[in-house]
């Protein structure tokens, strides 16, 4: 009965252990997921930091547009008074 109870605690004990090339096996593969995540990942990072450089790029000209319309701006608001001065100037002249 003694023999008995040891062969089926081994039995028990012993089968749920994993051999070290089963372990090597299973971590190799999860290396290799990882690996190829770690790939794309990096994929990832250099497109998003291009796309960050072209955007801040693209807000500096965006407000250097703006910088030159609102000068533009100025200019057609003065150029305006100046003809509204003329037109009231001529309006003030006698003719003739």
């Amino acid at each position: 009965m003694t023999a008995l109870t040891l062969i089926a605690v081994g039995a028990v004990g012993l089968g749920g252990c994993a051999s070290k090339g089963f372990v090597r096996d299973q971590i190799a593969t999860v290396n290799q997921r990882i690996d190829g995540l770690d790939g794309r990942l990096r994929t990832v990072e250099g497109t998003s930091g291009q796309a960050l450089t072209q955007a801040q790029a693209a807000a500096a000209q965006a407000q250097q547009n703006s910088q030159r319309i609102d000068q533009l701006g100025t200019r057609v608001d003065s150029s305006e008074q100046q003809m509204q001065q003329l037109q009231q100037q001529r309006a003030r002249r006698p003719r003739g």
